[in-house]
């Protein structure tokens, strides 16, 4: 049997300290297999995105087994993870997180200059072009609209060729036809690369996308049924 690129283990998170601790995962199991389009819904403050921050390992757990891409990232060092993170994962946020002073091209580049690519430019303007903002390279986010800015984004996230793309709510600050097309782009990118997505979303069209959709509540999951879709 294939091992899943992605596995949790009753893995537990507690956020905060004292009486203003919160239990936000609670003992959260999930295998996701190579490829796959997996759509993580449920309620604001049901541990959704908490959840996407460990897979990314941008959030440590309290106790469970968090092994992505092969490797267990429980105990790894800050440097570590940082740089597992930057091999094999990319992430698209809801608000960009485009650094302000950089052009398109520049932020794309970001990821494969710290990872020393000597051809860090190069890839990046391959990448915007990939995502149809090859006439905005030299634009800097200001001058963008937000599906360009989102645009710029996923390159940025594609560029490294993660195995992992995680998204947390990439259409929700578009409108509904510019995010529309955002979600197409995301879609088609994971589809010709083979990569696996996973996606928070509190659009039920953009989770129906996904081949499964894991429904959380209380920092549990609920249900994560396989589902019959075409993206």
């Amino acid at each position: 049997m294939t091992e899943p690129v992605i596995h949790l283990k009753d893995v537990s998170l507690t956020l905060g300290e004292g009486a203003s601790s919160v239990h936000v995962l609670k003992g959260v199991s999930l295998d996701v297999t190579a490829g796959e389009a997996t759509g993580i819904v449920g309620p604001s403050g049901s541990g959704k995105s908490t959840l996407l921050m460990v897979l990314a390992g941008l959030e440590r757990v309290d106790a469970g087994i968090v092994r992505i891409a092969g490797e267990v990232l429980n105990g790894r060092s800050e440097d570590q993870i940082a740089a597992f993170r930057g091999r094999n994962i990319g992430i698209v946020f809801q608000s960009f997180h485009l650094i302000p002073n950089m052009t398109a091209l520049e932020n794309v580049a970001v990821p494969l200059e710290l990872a020393g690519r000597m051809d860090a430019f190069e890839i990046a303007a391959r990448e915007l072009e990939a995502v149809g903002l090859a006439d905005r390279v030299t634009h800097y986010p200001g001058e963008l609209s937000g599906g360009e800015q989102q645009r710029v984004a996923i390159a940025r996230a594609l560029a490294p060729e993660p195995r992992i793309l995680i998204a947390d709510e990439p259409t929700g600050n578009l409108d509904q036809a510019t995010g529309r097309q955002v979600a197409d782009l995301l879609f088609a990118k994971a589809r010709e690369r083979g990569m696996t997505l996973v996606l928070v979303t509190h659009d039920p069209a953009l989770a129906s996308r996904c081949a499964r959709q894991v429904s959380m509540r209380s920092g549990r999951i609920e249900a994560a049924p396989l589902v019959a879709v075409s993206a």
